[in-house]
């Protein structure tokens, strides 16, 4: 076999072998149906900023005490769900709508604004939180933990009903203010301000006027019944709970989360942040202060409620001071600038990596940086994708132009090693041996060709790593009918890509592996002729393995992204055109079109005469 044949099918063959291991041990995953709600149904105000449930159901999470956070803990709580009177405030933001429940000033209604369901113009936006009642509630909380000498009830928990001192809806510009008096010396108070993006700051303070002074602990906590209803389950993505402690970033899933009473409190020494990360959404608690905080994440296993606490040190308030405490928290798209801006102008340390980057994070964080610079210069993001592409091939060219002048020159001693070949007869030997003084003569390296091919296998799957998890590329239009580079090709050879007056079939359909759109088939097509820069081999078993390796990556590709998709065409077709002018700059002219004619006469039953 040729050099240029061997590499092409070591390029190929482990690309398949590759994507075959992942369809196999990792199937994409079947769409999860959302059960309908096992507890009340929910009702939406015509402004769209609220859901109520229509009567309680259920518990909320397990508040913590100072003397722990475990389900075990006498003074631990169990908050129940608010009724059909229940005072709420709007949130209304650029990027936020929803309300805050009075009941314990939980942050449990919030859509984000900026973002459909689907690309139906008139579909619902996402909703992130939803309230205790509703199905798959998801909600914030935040309050004080009582100390020696304090019971529950005189302390501000998840049942309190806060007073609003301010009016208004909460705003960027105007915040709301609660406060809450135990009756016994003890005045709580609570402002919430929210950014225009996706950050809330809660500053909780104590004033003690009565005689004897008072330990408490401020908390905050993340909780979720049951699993996301969107939740991927696949390998390549983590779903799940994801904090930073003193550094290290911690990801459990949802299968790994330990059960209440039995998990570990982690003592913080250095700024961190705790919560639960989805595909696209997130929210994290951030303390204010590091010092004597300890993070918790676990499952109410009787239950189903997962949860992530984040309870700071205890405080001693002497009568006649007052304590403040401050956590922020986080609740919205995971869009890598504002993550980035969080991270690098309002400290909050290694935020970024709470985007899935994945083990070849040195490859995708730089490739996703690059991609989202050309898509602000360019603005659009499949031609982003090919100007990206354009700059792999040229950061990769020195390499590629001493592959493809090796190639050339393996080519002009196919004559050579034709003869040597016939002379050293059955003699392994001697036939290399002879090998290699010819490639030391000529200067040529037969191994030169590979690293080319080796770097590409990494940056395709980094890249593939970037256009499945980013955000930035969900909903985002190349041209015509793709409008989800995200997304597989919605058109289908099925109804002739649009002509025929029949729907295309399901994604993720039989028929829809089967029946291809115009990218895959584009991929197919652009293998193909890449193929033909070479005449085919000799050989009849590498025959049949070239003649069907564009059509078997064509319909194995034809169910992933566009975007990646549209990579490898472009991939292709600058591959095409370096090898082209690199070969013919060498001295071989590459006859494509021989070459195609050539292998379709060798596909006929019965050759010609004059070629037998």
């Amino acid at each position: 076999m040729d050099e240029q044949n061997r590499n092409l099918l070591l390029a190929t063959g482990l690309s398949l072998l590759v994507i075959l291991i992942w369809f196999l041990l990792f199937p994409p995953p079947e769409p999860e149906e959302t059960p309908e709600a096992t507890t009340t149904s929910t009702s939406t105000s015509e402004t769209g900023t609220g859901t109520t449930p229509s009567q309680p159901a259920g518990d909320t999470a397990i508040v913590p005490s100072t003397a722990g956070d475990t389900a075990a803990t006498p003074q631990a709580q169990q908050a129940e769900a608010e009724t059909d009177d229940t005072p709420r405030v709007e949130i209304d933001t650029p990027t936020l709508q929803g309300t805050i429940s009075l009941r314990g000033g939980r942050i449990d209604d919030l859509q984000l604004k900026k973002y459909r369901e689907t690309l139906e113009p008139d579909a619902p936006i996402v909703t992130l939180l939803s309230p205790v009642g509703t199905n798959r509630a998801y909600y914030a909380l935040f309050g004080w933990a009582p100390g020696s000498g304090l019971t529950p009830d005189q302390v501000p928990g998840a049942n309190t009903v806060w007073n609003v001192d301010s009016e208004g809806p909460l705003t960027p510009e105007n915040p709301l203010v609660l406060s809450w008096g135990n009756g016994a010396g003890l005045t709580f108070r609570r402002e919430m301000t929210v950014d225009d993006r996706s950050m809330f700051t809660v500053t909780q303070s104590v004033q003690n006027t009565g005689d004897s002074p008072a330990s408490v602990a401020p908390y905050g906590i993340l909780a979720r019944h049951g699993l996301p209803p969107d939740l991927k389950n696949f390998f390549i993505l983590h779903e799940g709970g994801i904090s930073l402690t003193d550094g290290e970033l911690r990801e459990i899933d949802y299968d790994d989360f330990e059960p209440a009473g039995a998990h570990e409190n982690i003592a913080l020494q250095e700024a961190g942040w705790s919560g639960f990360t989805d595909h696209y959404w997130m929210t994290a608690l951030i303390p204010g202060q590091a010092e004597g905080s300890t993070f918790s994440t676990f499952q109410d296993t009787s239950r189903n409620i997962y949860q992530t606490n984040i309870k700071q040190r205890t405080e001693t308030v002497a009568p006649g001071q007052e304590v403040t405490i401050q956590t922020r928290l986080f609740a919205g798209a995971k869009e890598w600038e504002t993550i980035r801006n969080y991270q690098n102008e309002e400290g909050v340390t290694k935020f970024l990596d709470s985007i899935d980057w994945g083990w070849f994070f040195f490859l995708t964080k730089p490739i996703f940086w690059l991609l989202h610079n050309l898509n602000q210069l360019i603005g659009n993001m499949g031609w982003a994708i090919i100007a990206l592409t354009l700059i792999i091939k040229a950061v990769l060219l020195p390499l590629a132009y001493k592959s493809y002048v090796s190639m050339a020159k393996m080519k002009e001693l196919q004559p050579q090693m034709e003869k040597i070949k016939e002379k050293s007869g059955d003699d392994r030997q001697k036939l290399q041996k002879e090998m290699m003084e010819l490639y030391k003569k000529e200067k040529v390296n037969p191994a030169s060709g590979c690293l080319p091919i080796l770097l590409q296998i990494p940056i395709f799957f980094s890249l593939y790593k970037v256009i499945f998890v980013t955000l930035e590329l969900r909903h985002a239009p190349w041209i015509g009918w793709i409008d989800d580079l995200s997304a597989p090709d919605p058109s289908s050879l099925y109804n002739l890509w649009g002509i025929l007056p029949w729907a295309a079939p399901e994604p993720g359909s039989i028929l829809a592996l089967i029946f291809i759109g115009i990218l895959p088939l584009c991929l197919g097509v652009s293998m193909w002729l890449q193929q033909k820069l070479n005449p085919a081999p000799t050989d009849p078993t590498q025959q049949m393995i070239f003649a069907w390796m564009p059509w078997v990556f064509m319909f194995m590709l034809g169910s992933f992204a566009s975007g990646l998709v549209v990579y490898w065409i472009a991939n292709n077709v600058i591959t095409f055109s370096q090898q082209y002018l690199i070969m013919r700059s060498q001295g071989y002219k590459p006859d494509v079109f021989g070459n195609i004619k050539s292998s379709f006469k060798k596909k006929a039953k019965t050759p010609p005469p004059e070629d037998k």
